[in-house]
C-alpha cells in the first residue's frame, strides 16, 4: 500500500515494489494519475489497483483500506507517503494554513496507521514506512507547517517503534534529501525566489545536486526486504553533489 502514488516519489516506490513482486495499492486524491500508475506495473507484469484516497477524510482512509484488502489480500506493507508542502512562515501562516499543513502530513499517517496496523498485529507480521525529509532534523525557513509535521512524524515513528516492539511489525523511516518531484512546482514565482533566497541565506544550497525519485524508491524496496529478525530504522538518501574537477579546485 502506497499512498501519494501518482507522482513522484509515490509512484517510484509503487513501481519498484512491484518490480520486487509486491501486489501494490495505489492511493491518492488524483487516481487517474495512480491508474496511470498502475496500468505501467500491470504492462510489466505486476498487479496492482488505484483507489482514491484523501488521508483527511477518515472515511476516506478506512474505504481505501477496505478496498486495498478486497482487492489484493491483506495488507503486509504500509508506505506511508502522500504529503503537501506550502511556502509560509511560522509568522504568515494563517490557523487554517498551518492546521492543513500537520492534517496532510501527520494527521493522515497516523489515520492510515490506525487503519492498518491492528492487522498486522494480529498477523504478526508487517512493515511500516514512514517518508519524512531531511526538514525533520534539518529545519528550514519558510516552511513551517511542513517543519512541525515531518519532525512530528519522526517523533510519531518512535513511539510507534517502541508500542510495536515483539509484536512483529517494523517501523521504518525513509528521509529524502532534495528530490525532484512536482512538490513545489504550484507555488506564486515570488514565493519560489522568495524560499531559495532564505535557503542560501542559511546555507542549504550548496550545490545543485538533486535525486531522482528512484534512488528514494530503492531505499524503501532495501528496508522492507531486510530478512525478518532484522530492521531498518532509517534511511536517509542525500542527492550526491556534483563531481568537481581538478581545474575547478585551483
Amino acid at each position: 500500500m502506497v499512498t501519494g502514488a501518482g507522482t513522484g516519489i509515490g509512484r517510484a516506490i509503487a513501481v519498484a515494489l512491484a518490480a520486487a513482486g509486491h501486489p501494490v495499492a495505489l492511493g491518492a486524491r488524483r487516481v487517474d494519475r495512480c491508474e496511470e500508475v498502475a496500468a505501467a506495473v500491470r504492462d510489466a507484469g505486476g498487479e496492482a489497483v488505484a483507489l482514491p484516497l484523501d488521508v483527511t477524510d477518515p472515511d476516506s482512509v478506512e474505504q481505501f483500506v477496505a478496498a486495498a484488502t478486497a482487492a489484493l489480500g491483506e495488507i503486509e506493507v504500509l508506505v506511508s507517503n502522500a504529503g503537501d508542502v506550502r511556502p509560509v512562515t511560522v509568522v504568515d501562516a494563517t490557523p487554517e494554513t498551518f492546521a492543513a499543513q500537520l492534517a496532510v502530513n501527520l494527521g493522515g499517517p497516523q489515520a492510515l496507521v490506525r487503519a492498518v496496523v491492528p492487522g498486522m498485529v494480529a498477523r504478526s507480521r508487517g512493515d511500516v514506512v514512514l517518508v519524512t525529509s531531511e526538514v525533520a532534523v534539518r529545519p528550514r525557513p519558510r516552511m513551517a507547517g511542513y517543519v512541525a509535521a515531518k519532525g512530528g512524524l519522526e517523533g510519531m515513528a518512535d513511539a510507534l517503534r517502541m508500542e510495536l516492539e515483539g509484536t512483529g511489525v517494523r517501523v521504518g523511516v525513509v528521509r529524502p534529501g532534495p528530490t525532484s518531484s512536482e512538490q513545489g512546482s504550484d507555488w506564486d514565482a515570488g514565493d519560489i525566489v522568495a524560499v531559495i533566497d532564505e535557503w542560501r541565506r542559511f546555507g542549504f544550497m550548496r550545490h545543485d545536486g538533486v535525486m531522482q525519485p528512484e534512488a528514494v524508491a530503492t531505499g524503501v524496496v532495501t528496508m522492507v526486504g531486510l530478512p525478518r529478525g532484522a530492521s531498518l530504522t532509517i534511511v536517509e538518501a542525500q542527492p550526491e553533489p556534483p563531481v568537481r574537477r581538478p581545474a575547478e579546485d585551483a
